[in-house]
């Protein structure tokens, strides 16, 4: 989501609530009211709609930034063991086969 897709949506949002206002200011009785309360809801239910979708947009980019941490840790530590396993010197392995005992060389 852009910052300008933000303002707008937040915007129009608050347009809705304010036009509400406006309309119970203005007009009187029953349809006015009416009118009033259907926009002031309205805008009020897109608000909270758009906090609780960026919530959840920066737990998703938060769990991302957790995740690409986590691999470039385990990364990390899959070089030191290739770095400890080249370094060591390693033993010749006996040769064996089922049924024979080991020959030393």
């Amino acid at each position: 989501m852009t910052r300008r897709w933000r303002i707008l949506s937040f915007g129009s949002a608050g347009v809705l609530v304010i036009a509400g206002s406006l309309v119970a200011a203005i007009l009187g009785g029953g349809a006015g009211q009416v009118l009033a309360l259907v926009l002031i809801g309205l805008g009020l239910v897109i608000a909270t709609g758009l906090v609780f979708l960026e919530v959840g947009m920066s737990e998703d980019r938060q769990r991302e930034l957790d995740r690409q941490r986590e691999l470039e840790q385990e990364r990390e530590r899959e070089r030191r063991r290739t770095r400890v396993r080249s370094s060591r010197r390693t033993r010749p392995k006996i040769e064996r086969s089922r049924g024979h005992r080991r020959r030393l060389e």
